[in-house]
């Protein structure tokens, strides 16, 4: 098993000098916590803006994101206290030519180009990339997006991006003693319930089975920065 840095296409961070975009449309492809608009706006600080469904053509959803718990900004223990040693998480991986029924759904979120430095900051497990050319949505806030159909991008926005795993938390295999945070996966399920009729269920298909258990945890230890989520 390859835990860090597992063989998956190559891509180009964007990092975080978002100076240079000054003018255009931005967004960000939302596909699993981000999508709640409690969670962004405490990360932003604001009322967050309306969603847009959308789809990801050529890539794939999967639980392959990772820390170790007890190495990073917070650490949780399970309420059953039982040992763990890893979190798992939602991440997106490039798969050029996947097929339509398995590509990710999500919703589109506009900001600033300072929101999206914010965003750099919550999402530190992260490199943001640019994944405008694969966005296909509906354009219709509300929509659940199911259909591939009608891509808002060109008229829309000039760049869209995406966070998806450093390599060194990268999860090839699911690791040893891992969990999925509870209040995370119903973070997710509530959201995406938001977003529209039929959101979860696309979001279930085109994700795949929970690869470890889904156990309540609490926080006990943490540096978190201020609006960064604490519930998992």
């Amino acid at each position: 098993m390859s835990r860090k840095g597992g063989k998956r296409p190559t891509l180009r961070p964007i990092g975080g000098n978002v100076g240079r975009l000054g003018g255009e449309r931005l967004a960000v492809f939302a596909y699993g916590s981000l999508v709640s608009r409690a969670s962004i706006a405490e990360t932003l600080g604001r009322e967050a803006p309306a969603l847009i469904p959308a789809r990801l053509a050529g890539w794939r959803r999967r639980w392959s994101t990772y820390r170790v718990n007890d190495a990073h900004e917070k650490v949780f223990e399970r309420v059953d206290g039982k040992p763990f040693e890893h979190v798992v998480g939602l991440n997106i991986e490039r798969r050029p030519g996947v097929p339509e029924s398995e590509w990710p759904n999500g919703a589109l979120i506009e900001l600033t180009e300072e929101e999206l430095g914010r965003l750099d900051q919550r999402e530190v497990r992260y490199d943001r990339v640019e994944v405008t050319e694969g966005v296909r949505a509906t354009g219709r806030p509300g929509d659940a997006g199911a259909g591939a159909e009608g891509a808002v991008v060109g008229g829309a926005f000039d760049r869209v991006y995406a966070f998806t795993a450093k390599p060194a938390h990268f999860a090839t295999e699911t690791p040893p003693r891992a969990i999925i945070i509870a209040s995370y996966v119903r973070a997710c399920e509530a959201a995406f319930d938001e977003l529209g009729p039929g959101a979860w269920r696309l979001f279930q298909a085109t994700t795949g089975e929970l690869p470890a258990p889904v156990v309540e945890a609490r926080l006990v230890a943490d540096s978190i920065l201020p609006g960064n989520p604490r519930a998992w």
